[in-house]
């Protein structure tokens, strides 16, 4: 990258401050400068192509150069292109969105709150909450429970939801009343022998025990992604929220399900609950309701929690929360045109075949590597992670950088993946075919091969 380094590169490295970014790194490497793209595909500055096996950050879930969707922001954009929904202000689109993403909600919802990304999402979860428990005559009842490798955002309240201690340690996190318990990582967490199902009921009583030492008068919500994402692509092992969503509702705990990466479809179901059959009381989605076309984020309220709401208006008053942004006309309009692609393109169901499919490949061709010691995940949200020892799972020396190196190489070959540690991680644009997924395995194993060997 640094050889090829342009003047737009060095425009960029010299005035942008990237997110999630080493700085030592950009001074090294300078950034990769993306220019256009296709489909699945992505092109640099050069000329270069590129499959592009993270669609985006986890959300161009349709790909890339969809018509339909530039056509409808276009469209409003030329017809309203902003108005606020603050003080009874109504847009049409916006109505019409909300009531198509409650259509399509995993079990009944009563309304959707907008913004504009995940944290925001998450944020507005923890406020609705509180309001919720004040408005219950429970006050004390505020405090919440995430997990260690959950990702929830990256804004002081959500970052503290975050269980990723990479977050917090820079920025003096966590603040306020949240707990962690501890990952469903079964790879790297469960006692040796100890079967997933097993694992499962180790974890729940974990819950259960926090839940009795805090006081589950205490205690608000859990916070749960259907698949960790950004914490190393964590699926739940066997029987994982049949154990723990009980104790919820013995408890009186709101389940808020985190669908920002597993919502519209990515793991073969339309939400990542439907996956694993759980209920949740509350959705935050964001990401692909838009299919990353324009920056927007949706919350899903349940009846259960907004006819409480709905009761206490006349103590809440104004309800003093939302974004310049909430409910954006454009955004409706990109939304209301990707759903319809979702159901046009029989996304879902296209997940729910490559996805199994790519994931036996990735097993073919990596799952007796020396050097790969797990291959997880489900639908298009797989990972892949790389160890030293295959057989005692020891990790590479973290000063090698073994994950980078392989992001790295896998560009040189034309692909792009994310590394999350050792662990690389795939979510490629929904749309992929079956030759676009032996693609990817082949010139990921083969950036594997350039980095660790055969």
């Amino acid at each position: 990258m640094a050889a090829q380094r342009s003047e737009a590169a060095l425009r960029d490295e010299r005035s942008q401050f990237h997110p999630f970014t080493s700085i030592n790194d950009m001074k090294a490497d300078g950034p990769m400068m993306i220019e256009s793209g296709s489909g699945v595909r992505i092109r640099d500055i050069h000329g270069k192509e590129y499959l592009d096996g993270m669609a985006g950050l986890w959300c161009c879930n349709l790909g890339y150069g969809r018509k339909e969707i530039t056509d409808a922001i276009t469209q409003q954009s030329e017809k309203l292109s902003f108005f606020h929904t603050f003080n009874n202000m109504g847009i049409d689109v916006v109505g019409e969105c909300a009531e198509e993403l409650l259509k399509r909600a995993p079990v009944p919802m009563s309304k959707i709150f907008f913004g504009t990304s995940g944290s925001d999402a998450n944020e507005t979860q923890l406020k609705i909450i509180w309001v919720y428990n004040n408005l219950r005559g429970k006050p004390e009842k505020k405090k919440i429970i995430s997990r260690w490798n959950a990702y929830h955002g990256s804004s002081v309240a959500t970052a503290s939801l975050t269980g990723l201690p990479g977050m917090h340690k820079l920025f003096d996190l966590p603040k306020g009343p949240i707990l962690h318990v501890s990952a469903p990582y079964y790879y790297r967490n469960a006692p040796e022998g100890m079967s997933e199902r097993d694992f499962s009921r180790h974890l729940a009583k974990e819950l259960e025990d926090t839940i009795e030492r805090e006081g589950a008068d205490t205690i608000a919500a859990f916070f749960a992604e259907a698949v960790m994402g950004a914490g190393g692509l964590i699926p739940p092992p066997e029987g994982y929220f049949d154990e723990i969503v009980p104790i919820l509702k013995k408890n009186d705990i709101l389940l808020v399900a985190d669908e920002v990466v597993s919502g519209y479809g990515r793991l073969g179901t339309y939400w990542g609950a439907q996956s694993y059959g759980f209920e949740p009381d509350l959705i935050t989605s964001a990401k692909g309701v838009t299919s990353g076309y324009f920056p927007m984020s949706a919350v899903f309220v349940s009846p259960k929690v907004w006819d409480v709401l709905d009761a206490g208006a006349g103590e809440i008053g104004v309800f003093g929360h939302g974004y310049t942004y909430s409910g954006h006309p454009v955004g409706a309009a990109a939304a209301l045109a990707a759903l319809k692609l979702i159901d046009d393109l029989e996304v879902v169901k296209n997940v729910a075949d490559v996805g199994p499919y790519m994931k036996q490949a990735l097993h073919d061709r990596l799952g007796q590597h020396a050097h790969v010691g797990d291959i997880r995940g489900k639908g298009l949200m797989l990972g892949i992670e790389l160890v030293k020892d295959r057989g005692t799972k020891e990790a590479f020396p973290m000063q090698d950088r073994t994950g980078r190196k392989v992001f790295k190489a896998a560009a040189e070959r034309g692909l792009i993946t994310r590394m999350l540690g050792d662990t690389l991680v795939f979510a490629p644009p929904l749309v992929m075919t079956r030759a676009d997924a032996d693609e990817l395995v082949d010139k990921f194993a083969l950036a594997v091969e350039d980095v660790v060997g055969n």
